[in-house]
């Protein structure tokens, strides 16, 4: 099994299990060996992109339950 993602409820997301985060020229962060780390939804972390705990700081709030998207959009024929 690969990484599973937890919304944490006013609070980051936490990633745990086998995983690789890049930046967006896709190098790899170093994780000194950790399996799991979480990642700031606040926009408030000075340590971005993980969480520092500031989002109990400002007050963030933000509950994610589970729930099913819906298909994605068709894509055009390419030519």
């Amino acid at each position: 099994m690969g990484a599973t993602i937890t919304v944490k409820t006013n609070g980051p997301l936490r990633i745990e299990g086998e995983f690789t985060i890049v930046d967006p020229a896709g190098k790899a962060f170093g994780l000194g060996g950790r399996t799991g780390v979480s990642l700031c939804r606040c926009g408030q972390s000075a340590n971005k992109p993980f969480c520092d705990g500031t989002h109990g700081k400002v007050g963030f709030a933000s509950d994610c339950p589970a729930r099913d998207l819906p298909p994605p959009a068709p894509q055009p024929p390419k030519p």
